[in-house]
């Protein structure tokens, strides 16, 4: 991608702030903008040093970097306050973490007798590098989200250790499509929230009693989607 697309998609980042905006700030005509946005012309040395200022990216970022997605992929960016939930987790390390790891706890769900369950996930961190670069194998973490129905001495009968989880604000995004090049489409969607919430000035929290980032898949309108959260403060 070129440094038009970038300065593109760092402008949407920011509140959505117009060429018109971006202009005023810079103290450059609109006209100038879109030019620097079609690649038809490119900005001096100085205006690209108040870019990266404005946008908190480097310069390589800027020019060289490839921070473009495809807009009708993902919702709007927003900010959701998740109220307190109470969850039984279970990780995996394997060649296929994700179905590992939730094909688990669905399991538990089953035998729980919960109908619909709803299940959250989150890469686990915790790999070697043998078992990464020799065996192929990476980690990811599912979590089956618990209500006050569910009896405690059955959760204790199966051995789940249950974590409690108080009410914290997320910024979020819906990948509306997940199951097309999920391998590309959701790591993407975290590029877009650290995106934003750089540009902004928004801090990730990073407090082990909350979940500092997770991602819940659902089924509705005939498609799979998924929603990505990263805690912020």
């Amino acid at each position: 991608m070129g440094f038009g697309q970038n300065l593109q998609f760092l402008r949407k980042m920011r509140n959505k702030m117009t060429q018109e905006e971006l202009a005023e700030k810079l103290g450059v005509s609109r006209q100038t903008v879109s030019k620097w946005e079609l690649d038809a012309v490119y900005p001096e040395m100085d205006k690209v040093i108040e870019l990266c200022k404005l946008f908190s990216c480097t310069m390589d970022e800027l020019v060289r970097g490839d921070m473009n997605v495809p807009d009708e992929a993902y919702s709007d960016i927003r900010f959701e306050d998740v109220e307190a939930f109470s969850y039984a987790s279970y990780a995996a390390i394997s060649k296929e973490p994700e179905e590992d790891a939730i094909r688990h706890v669905e399991q538990w769900a089953k035998d729980l007798g919960i109908e619909k369950p709803q299940i959250i996930g989150w890469d686990f961190p915790f790999v070697s590098q043998e078992q990464m670069n020799v065996h192929n194998m990476h980690g990811y973490a599912a979590a089956l989200i618990l209500n006050s129905s569910i009896p405690e001495d059955k959760t204790e009968e199966m051995g789940l250790v249950i974590t409690k989880q108080e009410k914290q604000k997320y910024i979020a995004i819906t990948i509306n499509e997940s199951s097309l090049s999920p391998f590309y489409i959701i790591p993407n969607a975290y590029k877009i929230l650290m995106a934003n919430m750089k540009v902004n000035g928004i801090v990730q929290k990073n407090d082990k009693k909350v979940l500092s980032c997770f991602e819940k898949e659902y089924y509705t309108g005939g498609k799979w989607h998924m929603d990505v959260y990263i805690a912020v403060l």
